[in-house]
């Protein structure tokens, strides 16, 4: 889903010469941000709707069986989105504060080709391999 979203908006093309994180810049993360959020919460409130017009009570078990499994496959994925809405929202807060853009880790820039990707990354690509390492030593 995220993707999809992504794939809409022109990726940002800096000029030679330009700084990192200008406000030509910030102003297109803010955006791309803003509207996917409102697409995410668009998303929810239909499906609210829709499982509320939805909620027929099957005589047959296995038609409810199969409805509450759908249901359930659904509030699964609105429950990642609901996740994903708080990171956009910790997002925009980053642009309002200046840290946009930049490794919390180790404070280097992020880079405009990751973040046009993944607009809420908050790690440089490094760090995140790292990261990403660590998990799976623990994991085993």
């Amino acid at each position: 889903m995220a993707t999809e979203h992504l794939k809409r908006f022109e990726p940002y093309k800096a000029k030679k010469g330009e700084e990192y994180m200008n406000e030509k810049q910030l102003a297109h993360f803010r955006r791309i941000l803003t509207e996917w959020k409102a697409e995410l919460s668009d998303d929810i409130d239909t499906t609210i709707h829709s499982m509320q017009d939805e909620a027929t009570v099957f005589a047959d078990p296995n038609d409810r069986a199969t409805q509450e499994s759908d249901m359930a496959l659904e509030l699964r994925n609105r429950d990642r989105e609901r996740k994903l809405i708080k990171k956009i929202d910790e997002t925009l807060a980053k642009i309002d504060s200046g840290d946009y853009g930049y490794c919390e880790s180790c404070g280097v820039e992020i880079g405009l080709e990751r973040l046009q990707a993944r607009p809420t990354a908050s790690l440089c690509i490094d760090c995140k391999t790292l990261e990403e390492m660590r998990e799976k030593q623990v994991a085993k």
